[in-house]
């Protein structure tokens, strides 16, 4: 079985050789296509290969057609919208995440970004603090999971809204539950993100839902750029001078945003899983996935059934 890591920003060296060691010691052969600078390197790179570990690349109906002996791809991450899901089940292609692996790490982004929204993005004038404000978390997954066990240490009241995840296991963890979103974005000081991106969730975050966000509020996102109506947004920060955006996926009207001056923030490129220890964990779980699947069949992550 061949193997390849195929990344354009690649993982950190110490996870790429914990990658080769649970390749190897499956008996697999890993190959790597590090810091490519063409979508056609990636193509050519995946003739014989019968699987594939990626983070935010492109798996195109192009790449599938390319790889012949492909089964399986994992996003060494959580989001998968970068892999073509109808193309790979079309050709009978396994395409699976790594959910949690990430999901500290995303998790204190989102808090280092209230901080600095909370602090006036550090311009030396007087700021105010988490704690005893609420917080609003938009999905309960395993990134809305560490945020509220932040959130808990700040102080702050936690809210969540999360059509798949029961009111009681919410109250279990100390959590308020919302009976729908508009509740979550009225009770929300800070609103934190954590939606994948679907075709019900895309531009879903619009100027009607932030409207509906209390004075002084702040809406981080460490999700998906999809989910925001850049347009609409921009013209609610307009009107509503009280409120604050601060994300790792730049809008794609970036420019305008800054004109919001120290109300918006970007950081030059998605972060979020920016971290040594999210890089190792989710690529050698991407690994582990593989020999998995292909010693036992595993299916366990797959996210094209």
């Amino acid at each position: 079985m061949k193997i390849l890591v195929a990344t354009d920003k690649p993982f950190a060296p110490v996870a790429v050789e914990g990658i080769r060691k649970v390749i190897s010691e499956a008996g697999y052969e890993l190959v790597l296509l590090e810091k490519y600078t063409s979508q056609q390197q990636f193509v050519d790179a995946v003739a014989d290969v019968h699987a594939i570990i990626v983070r935010s690349d492109l798996v195109t109906p192009e790449v599938l057609n390319a790889a012949k002996n492909l089964k399986i791809v994992v996003r060494a991450g959580a989001g998968y919208d970068n892999i073509d899901l109808k193309a790979a089940t079309e050709k009978g292609v396994v395409v699976m995440n790594t959910p949690g692996q990430n999901s500290n790490a995303v998790a204190e982004l989102a808090f280092g970004m209230m901080i600095m929204a909370a602090r006036g993005m550090y311009d030396g004038k007087t700021g105010t603090e988490l704690k005893g404000k609420r917080i609003g978390i938009h999905a309960y997954g395993n990134v809305g999971r560490c945020v509220a066990t932040i959130a808990k240490g700040f102080g702050m009241t936690i809210y969540a809204y999360d059509r798949y995840v029961s009111a009681e296991a919410m109250k279990a963890e100390g959590v308020i539950p919302t009976g729908n979103v508009e509740e979550l974005y009225k009770n929300s000081d800070y609103l934190s993100l954590h939606i994948p991106a679907t075709s019900e969730t895309k531009k879903s975050i619009n100027y009607e839902l932030c409207k509906l966000l209390p004075k002084g509020a702040t809406l981080v996102n460490t999700a998906r750029g999809e989910v925001i109506d850049e347009e609409g947004l921009l013209k609610l920060l307009n009107e509503r001078t009280d409120l604050k955006y601060v994300t790792d996926i730049a809008p794609e009207m970036v420019e305008e945003y800054k004109k919001l001056g120290s109300r918006f923030f970007a950081t030059p490129k998605k972060m979020g899983a920016q971290t040594e220890e999210a890089n190792i964990n989710a690529g050698i779980a991407a690994a582990h996935q593989i020999v998995k699947f292909f010693k036992n069949g595993d299916t366990t992550f797959q996210v094209n059934k």
